[in-house]
């Protein structure tokens, strides 16, 4: 793949990425969908999508007879897919409370921080300027939830938190994907199963237009199927530190989108603590010796 080419695609899976919070606000903004609802409708598009796309590279990828079904069948498992799930459902009922950008960087600070803390319990050690640089993202994220005019609901954000530890999760047990499209395609459609039970649990608090569950479509199916899809096909081209350090644009692009799309406005906090989380991760990112990326390490 050429180096322009994969600068595009990146760019578009972080677009991507970034729009799923754009698109959960928007759908919650004139209470068009409720979060349970979203979740459910968010998670069967997106694995339906990634079914289709795994169909259709089919005939291109198999080239030796009676092979299709051993390496391109539907993956995954259900271990995945609860987390997948535990994902979806936190990060849509947090939405509901929380602005876009705010949303967006506690999610991407608690998934960096379970990984960065998963790799210190397998062994991993840090360097002093590491550890700086973890500590100063994890003083971003307590500034964050500090009381103020602009603090984020304490509900809200703890839910959201939960989908970035979830989000994780999921991405650690993905560190051995073989085929990332195929196994992505079943966890989704486990995880579709499993908000089933969450739609019942909240039937009497469903509802739903037509805006909010064409935005729950356009979340499942395009930021997050196809926008998976794409990143996993840029991630044999990129380094572990560029894979990690470009996902620093995702929390910016959705505040963003936030602004342009929402009319909110970033407040003195959330300024104070997008710089002492996303600055304190590159400090650990940067100083990081891997070079190589496993399919699933996001």
């Amino acid at each position: 793949m050429s180096s322009s080419r994969l600068f595009l695609l990146t760019s578009l899976a972080m677009l991507l990425f970034a729009g799923n919070s754009v698109l959960c606000r928007l759908a919650f903004e004139h209470d068009s969908i409720d979060a349970a609802s979203f979740t459910g409708i968010r998670l069967l598009s997106g694995a339906l999508t990634l079914v289709l796309l795994n169909y259709l590279r089919q005939p291109a990828a198999t080239s030796v007879p009676g092979e299709q079904n051993a390496h391109h069948g539907i993956g995954g498992n259900w271990l995945s897919a609860i987390a997948l799930f535990v994902y979806a459902a936190s990060f849509s009922f947090a939405y509901v409370s929380l602005p876009t950008g705010t949303g967006a960087l506690l999610l991407f600070g608690a998934v960096q921080a379970t990984m960065i803390l998963a790799g210190l319990r397998s062994g991993e050690k840090l360097s002093v300027l590491q550890i700086s640089g973890l500590l100063t993202a994890m003083a971003g994220l307590v500034t964050i939830m500090l009381p103020g005019l602009s603090a984020p609901s304490t509900v809200g954000a703890l839910l959201m938190l939960t989908a970035g530890i979830a989000w994780g999760i999921y991405s650690l047990l993905g560190r051995q994907l073989t085929d990332p499209t195929s196994e992505t395609a079943g966890n989704f459609l486990r995880a579709a199963k499993l908000s089933v039970l969450l739609l019942l649990v909240r039937w009497a608090h469903l509802h739903l237009d037509g805006w909010g569950t064409g935005i729950a479509v356009l979340s499942g199916a395009i930021a997050s199927g196809i926008g998976y899809a794409i990143w996993y096909a840029v991630l044999p081209g990129l380094t572990a530190i560029r894979a990690a350090s470009v996902q620093l644009s995702v929390p910016v692009i959705a505040a963003l989108g936030g602004m342009l799309f929402l009319h909110e406005r970033i407040t003195p906090q959330l300024l104070m603590a997008s710089v002492a989380i996303l600055g304190g991760i590159t400090l650990v990112i940067l100083d990081k010796r891997s070079a190589t990326v496993r399919p699933g390490e996001e």
